[in-house]
C-alpha cells in the first residue's frame, strides 16, 4: 500500500541523522514515505556511538522513505556545499531542513577550554547557519518549506549564561537563527522554527553528561520526533517563527498521556526537567 502520510514525497536534509534525536525524526518522517538526506560525520562504526549513517539509511529505508547517506561536517562548507548538491540531484529538491547537530560542554568559563568553545561555537551557530544559507535555495522553490532548528527558547536570563555561558552562546546561536531568518524569508512563504524539549532526553549525549542512569529520568527521543512531525505538517506560511517545547506540541496534537516516551514509565512523574525554559515549567511539577 502506498505511503500517503504529510511527508510523502518530501525530501528532508537533517544534519546529526545518524544517532539519537536526528534518527528519531528521520525515522518518523520515513514512516509517511518521505526521503531523508543523513548528514552527518559517523561513516565508520565508533567504539563509544551507536550508528553510521549508513546503518541509520538502512533503517530509513526499512520504515517507508528513501534515503542517502552524505558525510558530512557542518563545519566543512565544502562538505555541505557537495551534500546538498547530491540531494537535489538524487531527489530534485530540498524541502525541509532540520538543524540537529549539535556539540555539547557544560562547563564554567575557567574550565573551558578554547577548542571546545569554538567546536561547539563551529557546529552549533556557525553550521546552523551555513547548512540553511546552503539549502535555502532549493527550499526557496519548495511549496512546503520549513526550517526547524533543535535549540532552546531566547530566554536571556543570568542563570541559563552562568554556568556554562560558552554552551549557551553557541545554543542560543541558533536560536537567533530562527529569530533572524523566518523574518528574512517570511514574504516567501518559508517556515523557520525552533524545538526544544521540556524533560532530558536520552542520548548519546546525556550518556556522556550523566552516564547510564540518566535514562532514569529522560524521555525517548520519540518524543522530539512525534513534536517535529506535527510542526513539519503545518502550513509554512502561517507557521513561522515559534520557538516551540515538545510536550506542549504534542497537547496541541491531543496527545493526553506521554507515559510511554519516558525510557522508564515508571519514573515518568520524575522525570528531569531540561534548561532554557520558561519559568512556568520550573513552577509546577511533572
Amino acid at each position: 500500500m502506498p505511503n500517503v502520510g504529510a511527508l510523502c514525497g518530501k525530501t528532508v536534509f537533517i544534519t546529526g541523522a545518524s544517532r539519537g534525536i536526528g534518527k528519531a525524526i528521520a525515522l518518523r518522517a520515513a514512516r509517511d514515505g518521505a526521503n531523508i538526506v543523513v548528514a552527518a560525520k559517523t561513516a565508520d562504526p565508533h567504539p563509544k556511538l551507536p550508528g553510521t549513517i549508513y546503518t541509520a539509511a538502512e533503517e530509513i529505508e526499512k520504515a517507508g522513505g528513501k534515503a542517502l547517506a552524505c558525510i558530512v561536517d557542518v563545519r566543512d562548507e565544502m562538505q555541505v556545499r557537495s551534500a546538498v548538491q547530491k540531494a537535489v540531484e538524487k531527489f530534485g529538491g530540498i524541502d525541509i531542513l532540520i538543524n540537529n547537530a549539535s556539540a555539547i560542554s557544560l562547563t564554567r568559563t575557567l574550565k573551558t577550554d578554547m577548542k571546545s568553545y569554538d567546536l561547539m561555537n563551529n557546529i552549533n551557530s556557525r553550521g546552523t547557519f551555513l547548512v540553511s544559507k546552503e539549502c535555502l535555495p532549493f527550499i526557496l522553490k519548495s511549496k512546503h518549506p520549513h526550517i526547524l532548528n533543535i535549540s532552546p527558547p531566547l530566554i536571556l536570563h543570568p542563570r541559563w549564561f552562568a554556568s556554562n555561558v560558552a554552551y549557551t552562546i553557541a545554543k542560543y546561536g541558533m536560536s537567533m537563527c530562527v529569530l533572524g531568518m523566518a523574518q528574512e524569508f517570511k514574504a516567501q512563504g518559508v517556515a523557520v522554527n525552533a524545538l526544544w524539549p521540556r524533560t532530558i532526553v536520552y542520548t548519546a549525549a546525556i550518556e556522556m553528561l550523566r552516564g547510564a542512569d540518566g535514562a532514569k529520568y529522560s524521555r525517548k527521543p520519540d518524543i522530539m520526533a512525534d513534536a517535529a512531525y506535527e510542526i513539519l505538517r503545518r502550513d509554512p506560511k502561517t507557521c513561522t517563527g515559534n520557538f516551540f517545547i515538545d510536550e506542549e506540541v504534542l497537547t496541541e496534537a491531543s496527545v493526553e498521556d506521554f507515559t510511554h516516551y519516558a525510557c522508564y514509565p515508571e519514573n515518568a512523574k520524575k522525570l528531569e526537567l531540561d534548561g532554557f525554559l520558561p519559568d512556568k515549567y520550573y513552577k509546577t511539577k511533572m
